[in-house]
This record gives structure tokens, sequence and C-alpha cells, in this order.
């Protein structure tokens, strides 16, 4: 294997691995912005020897030795300037392969729920707790998650600077809270879970679609949380969510890992499984007996796909009005985005196009690649293939996803040809 092509595996590997391996090493250092050091620490090492000594068969194992190992001698380097250090590493044995893989499975999958819930502390603002989240939960870089935030680069990475010191500055604990903090703390943990499948589930960057580890992470997560809080009505929606939308990863790419969207999909490929757990966790949220929020809405919107035998079947209106529903919840230029797509395929593409026409002016979606593919794909269907064709292409040139940006440039091409 080439040196180019080991680094690219790396880089795959870091992407699957680095939000296990920062929760395993905040718990045992306690610091949030340290474990990320060492964990860049040992990535850095293994790009290094790697190409020579070849990927080993538990990368995950390695990087965690690697790290830790890279954290024993810090410790001791300071053990005199910092007696903390000192006691922390008396608690540390280094593990063997074999311990890693089992705790890799194990503790420290439980490790990124406290993890969650200590980036979620209310010492941070929302939006410092979402880039934080990005960050070291899915892998992003801070370019990345500029994009994300329309933001500027320097503003994000002083965002995440900032929130790793206060949680060392406030010494917020690496645990899940009970009772009232709990309860406190629920809806921005349930954000962050949400935002960790989504980027699984539509990956920002890179050459892949989609990342399933991710999704099943964020999924194992939110059942974890609907065994510990059962009577919140909001998880068990956000479940059901993810139940559902996972139901449909065999049918997003091809057998080349292009994209495959929804309305060209075979759902006779979806997990029936998946779906029925999904429409449990649905029943579960609406028996709670209160109004639907932001992911039990979204969550029913899905069922509508995921109940429906072909697009053509699909309740297009009821979406609509779920739609129009989670506008008022959760406003957003992107849920009305969705809720334009809807209206086209209920009533028609001229519908739905003045809506996305009237979102042109939302700041917000400036750089938002969606816009201009969406824009595109109800021009197509209005037989204005020109105009359509630069919109897949300007859509293209905004997506950071190799795959997404592939199909946009197919998509345009194609309508050269109509």
């Amino acid at each position: 294997m080439s040196s180019s092509q080991t680094h690219r595996t790396v880089d795959a590997i870091w992407r699957m691995e680095s939000a296990k391996l920062i929760a395993g090493l905040t718990r045992m250092v306690r610091d949030v912005g340290l474990a990320e050091d060492l964990a860049q620490d040992a990535l850095v090492i293994a790009l290094d020897r790697w190409p020579e000594i070849g990927i080993p068969d538990n990368p995950g194992a390695w990087l965690m030795t690697t790290a830790k190992r890279r954290a024993l001698d810090l410790l001791r380097r300071n053990k005199v300037r910092d007696q903390k250090y000192t006691e922390i590493a008396h608690q540390m044995d280094l593990y063997t392969e074999d311990d890693v893989d089992q705790a890799l499975d194990g503790e420290i999958g439980d490790d990124l729920l406290r993890m969650i819930f200590m980036t979620c502390h209310p010492v941070l603002s929302q939006d410092a707790r979402v880039a934080l989240t990005l960050r070291l939960l899915c892998g992003l870089t801070t370019d990345e998650i500029a994009r994300s935030f329309l933001a500027a680069e320097s503003t994000i990475a002083q965002r995440i600077v900032r929130a790793k010191r206060t949680l060392s500055a406030e010494k917020v604990p690496f645990e899940v809270p009970v009772g009232k903090e709990l309860q406190d703390r629920l809806s921005a943990v349930l954000e962050v879970i949400y935002l960790m499948f989504n980027e699984g589930y539509s990956a920002t960057s890179g050459d892949q679609w989609i990342r399933p580890i991710l999704c099943q992470e964020a999924l194992r997560l939110g059942r974890v949380l609907a065994a510990m809080a059962p009577q919140e009505a909001e998880v068990h929606g956000l479940v059901a969510l993810m139940e559902m939308q996972s139901s449909r990863f065999r049918t997003r790419v091809n057998v080349k890992g292009e994209p495959v969207l929804l309305m060209d999909q075979n759902r006779a490929q979806w997990d029936q499984l998946l779906i029925r757990r999904g429409l449990a966790a649905l029943e579960r949220s609406r028996k709670l007996g209160r109004t639907l929020g932001p992911y039990s809405l979204q969550a029913a919107i899905t069922a509508c796909h995921a109940q429906a035998p072909s697009t053509a079947e699909t309740d297009w209106i009821r979406i609509s009005a779920l739609y129009e529903a989670l506008s008022r919840v959760m406003p957003s230029p992107i849920v009305e985005l969705n809720r334009a797509v809807a209206i086209s395929m209920a009533f028609g593409p001229a519908f739905g196009l003045q809506i996305v026409d009237e979102l042109n002016a939302e700041p917000a979606l400036k750089g938002y690649h969606l816009l201009p593919s969406v824009r595109g794909d109800l021009l197509v269907k209005l037989k204005r293939y020109e105009e359509a064709r630069v919109e897949f292409e300007r859509a293209a040139a905004m997506t950071r996803n190799e795959r997404e940006r592939t199909l946009l440039l197919n998509r345009a091409a194609e309508c050269e040809f109509e």
C-alpha cells in the first residue's frame, strides 16, 4: 500500500475511532482538551509509522495504546509541577491490545454518553456545545464546522478552544448526571445525538456519502437515553427518527458507493425490523400525551415515507402539514426548504419553486448547497433545463462531499441532453 493510500486509510479510521478514543482518554485525564491533544498525537504517530509497519489488525486498539503511553509520559514529566496528574497516573495501567478491543466495545462506548453530557453542560453556550460536538464526536475539521455554521474558520476555532478551556476551568465532571440535572441537560444532549446521526447519514465532506458507524453509535446512545428517561416523549421521538432513517442505509448508496436519492431507492430493501422499532418508539412518544416536539414530528414525517409502498403513493399532503407544524415548533429556513419539496410533490413543482425562490434571500442559506440543488430539481420538473443545469453546477461547487459533488455534476450534465 502506498503512502498516500495509507494516509487515506488512516483518515478513514480516525473518523471512525476518534470519538471513542477521545472519550476514553477524557475518562482517564479528566480534561477533554488534553484528551483531544493526546488522540491527535497518536494520529500523527500512526501517519508516520503505519506506512512502514502496515495498518494493525485492530487500529483502534493501537491508537488507544499509543495515546495512553503519551498520556503516561506527559503525566510523569509533569508530576512535580502538578500533583493531580501524578495521582491520575498511579491509577492507569497500560492496555494490552485485547483489553482495548474489549473496551472499545464496552466501557468506552458508555464514555461517549458521559462525554456528551460533559460537553452539553450549561456553562457552555449552545453554539459552543454544537461546535465542540461536531469536532469531538463527529470528527469534523474546524473548516468543515465553519461551513456548517456559515462562519469564519477563525471564529469556530476560537469557540472550540474557549469551550475546552471553560470545561477544564469549571471542572465539569465526566459523568451522566441524575435527577433534575439530567432533565435540564436532556434537550442539549438530544441535539448533540441528532447532529451526530445526521453527520453519519449525510457526511459533510470526504469521499463517502454515509458514515454508518456514526449513525449506529448515535442510535445506540439514543436507545440508552430512552431507557434512562422513559417518560420523555422527545427521547422516544428521536429514537424513532433514527430507527426509521437507519432502515434505508442499504439503499442509500449503490454498489459503487454512489448516492441514491430517496425517490430512486428500492423500498423493498428497507429494513422492516428497524421500521417496526421506529414506529413503536413513535407510538411511545405519542402515548405520553404531549404535543409532538421537533424530533417526534420529524419521526412522523419519516413514518409517512416508511409506510408508503412508493413515492407516488406517499401521503405528501400529510407530510406538508407535518412540516408546517414543525416550522412552528422549530422555525428554520431548512425546514421551509423541506416543506417546499413536500408541497411540490403534493401540489406541483411550481408551488414548491415559489417557496424556494423566497428562500433565496435567506442569509442563513447563502452557502447551503441543497438550496440550489432543490431548485434545480424543481426546474427539471418544469422542463426549464438550462436554468436547472446552472443550479446543479452551483450546488456542486458548494458541497464538500465528493460523492455528492459527482451526483450533482451528473445531474447538470443530464440537463444538457434534455
